[in-house]
């Protein structure tokens, strides 16, 4: 399994409802991509002091890797759910980190 984890610094101007409605995009793309899980997602909770700005993270597990890869090549991800993200970030990519897992089953 793999365990897509993003990090993200949205804009100030970022409503909770856009947040919302970006989650609920990428929720929605499990309906189009064979072996991907849910979607977690949720404001940084964490009481240290090592978040380096990033605010929210969300969580996608994947059958494999060829999900996962699925994922980020299909359209409705880099076009829509993967766009209206960046767009929401401060300083587009810039306030993103990705990090993918290996999970033993």
């Amino acid at each position: 399994m793999i365990r897509h984890c993003v990090f993200v610094r949205f804009r100030d101007d970022v409503l909770t409802a856009e947040r919302a409605a970006i989650h609920a995009d990428l929720q929605a793309l499990r309906s189009l991509i064979d072996g991907m899980g849910d979607v977690k997602f949720s404001a940084n909770v964490s009481p240290e002091p090592f978040a380096r700005g990033l605010t929210h993270g969300f969580t996608i597990d994947f059958a494999d890797a060829a999900a996962r890869d699925a994922y980020l090549a299909h359209e409705a991800h880099q076009r829509a759910a993967g766009a209206r993200l960046v767009a929401a970030l401060e300083g587009g990519t810039d306030g993103l980190l990705v990090f993918d897992l290996k999970i033993a089953a």
